[in-house]
């Protein structure tokens, strides 16, 4: 049939949506969006870091014209520039009936970092992967929402492993112009420009918009001529530097933030702290209000009813600290013009406010100056409340004001395209009739793929079977040894020692697949599992039972001893009999944990009690049927019932490192051996491990849509946006 070229109206409007489209983060979790800029260059996708605003640099303005002159591909795009319109002016939210205040004063959620995808890398760890996750479940919730953070021009470390199998560091530079953000401009057309006194200097700072869905994230960007080189730098690396440059950018975050807001006209009804980073915005809304007149004492009050606050880190380590000095030196110029006495500035952020030699601490501010706090589970909300009882004296630990909200994930940012389409293709709708049937849109299948109903279907085998089910397990696990080669061939071009290695046929796709990927903070002891070492490996060697482990992830620059735990990992899987069932992917990011908590069959999470807060990778590999092997710590020791995953011993901990370390060893390996294997292996007369089904059916049905942001958020804004 003979089709009509697109006239040039008609080009215009796709071209124009997809450039409006490419400078949206919705295309992060709309899996049609991502295949059209996939399919416009295959290899770019590949090799730029699956970035739809450089696939639009690397397809020239020519081309891309002819192409849509494709009408299968133009009806393609017409149809994803439909969606995305749909859902940017979708009138019935969530929120328009839950929350519907929020759209004139929106929440103000400040974050030192947002990860949202592996194309804008300025997130350190799970702290950003969360706040970029509940910034897109605001949007799809409809909630009025801004997010304020930094732009980090050199974002997070890349990762390298050298021929000593030890981590070392590189930076590069992000170029603004190939990434999903935005200047923001004055109404003269050039760069918004706000500042902020950080020690005796004014320091300028620029803003970049990033669009998540229907909301803003800004950016806050020292990077400026009027700047002296070391406070442009301020904006140069995720967590970089010392401590001075740790308060630096975080008056940047806190007072720069409130600043900027201000600049921008917009009015929050509430300031969310995603941890003790931002709490220096505490300090500008109360010299605000002192500027207006008010007593101190009101100021106080009035301050109080504006912020909530988050806290995640149950380690001390994780909150904070500065000395009186660098206080001083940081913050003199600003509380100079702050009508607030110095020693009652620093009290606000002392236990013990008359103690002069105690450091200031963002926890303590934060705490003291917020309405409502919260840790990020259950547990968590225990320990926080004993971690912090000394600020309340006389309140019995079970009533100090920390409550909780257990983290969740983004179901659709994390879920895999393999499995979006697999139920697409198996999924069907009523099509006029009571027997005609079609294939489930891409927009109802994201409708259902967020509702419980949609998971407790999985329960029936006769809506998908068995043996459809352990396809799926298949092919995801065939997806991520195929992926681990492609990397680890990579890795072994770079380092001439790792020839060692025939990369196609590493790997087992018949091997009960474990999986390992975070950040190697030394509490979450990634090589717990290697102390029973002789044992694994006799566990790997079984022909009939085979095994194999995927480990992934980045110490802290500084930190010595995590990169010892990923040169010990490394040093395992190339010289000692694990060789071959034993492999460390490097540059762990965003990209790599979407191909691991997909493709693994268990996910191994063995932190020292009670120092996981929450942890969210295990929740992403649920939708796919990977099932969970954890300490009963964090978000596990309420998602786990028995019946959906794999437990290592009891409800409870040692009372020593050492012993702890030993127990939790000795019960990971008890858990592997009589559970965890035996039913993976438990096949019938098919090949059918019906009862590891059974287990994927009751994760999926209890966890998925209990651990989503979409649930974490609606909690917030029901609990703490929405009550004063």
């Amino acid at each position: 049939m003979k089709h009509t070229p697109l006239n040039p109206a008609e080009l215009d409007f796709l071209v124009n949506g997809l450039h409006k489209l490419a400078h949206n983060l919705w295309w992060t979790w709309n899996q049609e969006a991502q295949e059209v800029f996939h399919d416009l260059s295959p290899r770019g996708w590949q090799n730029l870091y699956h970035n739809a605003v450089a696939i639009l640099h690397e397809v020239s303005a020519t081309e891309l014209r002819v192409r849509l002159q494709d009408r299968e591909f133009a009806t393609r795009v017409g149809a994803v520039l439909a969606s995305f319109e749909a859902y940017l002016n979708e009138p019935q939210t969530w929120a328009h009936t839950a929350a519907p205040a929020l759209y004139q004063n929106p929440v103000a959620y400040f974050s030192a970092e947002f990860g949202f995808h592996e194309t804008l890398p300025i997130a350190a760890g799970g702290l950003g992967i969360l706040a970029g996750d509940h910034a897109k479940s605001a949007s799809d919730l409809g909630i009025g929402f801004v997010g304020i953070s930094l732009f980090y021009r050199e974002g997070y470390f890349q990762q390298a492993i050298n021929q000593e199998n030890w981590q070392t560091e590189y930076y590069t530079l992000l170029n603004p112009k190939n990434l999903p953000i935005e200047p923001v401009l004055n109404a003269q057309g050039q760069p918004l420009v706000c500042s902020v006194d950080i020690t005796a200097t004014e320091v300028f700072f620029q803003v970049w918009r990033v669009n998540v869905g229907r909301n803003p994230v800004y950016l806050i960007d020292a990077n400026r001529p009027e700047n002296p080189q070391h406070f442009r730098d301020l904006t140069l690396r995720v967590y970089g530097g010392d401590t001075t440059t740790r308060i630096m950018q975080e008056i940047l975050l806190g007072i720069g933030g409130v600043r900027l807001l201000r600049a921008l006209g917009v009015a929050p009804s509430v300031f969310h702290m995603n941890e003790g980073h931002a709490a220096f915005l505490i300090l500008e809304l109360l010299r605000e209000k002192l500027d207006s007149g008010v007593t101190p004492e009101a100021a106080l009050a009035a301050t109080r009813t504006e912020c909530i606050f988050t806290t995640h880190t149950p380690v001390e380590a994780g909150h904070d600290r500065f000395t009186p000095e660098l206080m001083d030196y940081a913050l003199h110029k600003y509380c100079g013009g702050l009508k607030l006495p110095w020693q009652e500035v620093l009290g606000l952020g002392r236990v013990n406010p008359a103690n002069g030699s105690e450091p200031f601490c963002m926890t303590v501010l934060a705490l003291k100056v917020c309405r409502a706090a919260n840790g990020v589970s259950e547990l968590h909300g225990e320990v926080s409340r004993h971690m912090w009882q000394v600020l309340y004296p006389g309140v019995p630990v079970e009533k100090v004001p920390i409550g909780h909200i257990t983290n969740g994930v983004h179901l659709l940012g994390w879920m895999k395209g393999t499995v979006r389409r697999y139920w697409r293709r198996r999924l069907t709708t009523t099509n006029g009739s009571e027997t005609a049937t079609v294939a489930l849109t891409p927009d109802a299948l994201d409708q259902q793929i967020n509702s419980s109903a949609f998971w407790d279907k999985l329960a029936d085998p006769a809506f998908i079977s068995d043996e459809e089910l352990w396809a799926l397990r298949y092919s995801l696990r065939r997806e991520l040894i195929e992926f681990a080669r492609r990397r680890l061939e990579r890795q072994g071009y770079r380092n001439t020692q790792s020839d060692f290695i025939a990369f196609d046929q590493l790997l087992n796709p018949d091997a009960l697949t474990i999986g390992f990927a975070r950040r190697f903070a030394t509490y979450k002891r990634a090589p717990l599992i290697f102390q029973q070492m002789e044992n694994i490996v006799r566990l790997t060697r079984d022909s009939a039972r085979p095994i194999q482990f995927i480990f992934a992830g980045k110490a802290h620059p500084r930190d010595d001893e995590g990169k010892r735990f990923i040169q010990n990992i490394i040093h395992l899987s190339k010289y000692t009999d694990m060789k071959g069932h034993l492999v460390f992917l490097e540059n762990y990011d965003v990209h790599v944990a979407r191909q691991l908590v997909s493709g693994c069959d268990i996910w191994l999470n063995n932190p020292r009690r009670p120092l996981e807060a929450s942890g969210t990778s295990g929740m992403k590999g649920t939708c796919h049927g990977c099932l969970n092997l954890s300490i009963l710590d964090g978000w596990w020791r309420e998602g786990f019932d028995g019946t959906n995953g794999f437990a290592i011993g009891e409800d409870s901990h040692a009372a020593t490192i050492e012993e702890q370390d030993r127990v939790d060893s000795a019960n990971l390996y008890r858990a592997l051996t009589e559970t965890v294997i035996p039913t993976f292996f438990d096949r019938d007369s098919l090949g059918v491990p019906r009862r590891w089904i059974q287990m994927i059916r009751r994760a999926m049905v209890t966890l998925v849509p209990q651990f989503s942001t979409r649930r974490m958020v609606a909690e917030y804004t029901e609990k703490y946006y929405t009550r004063r």
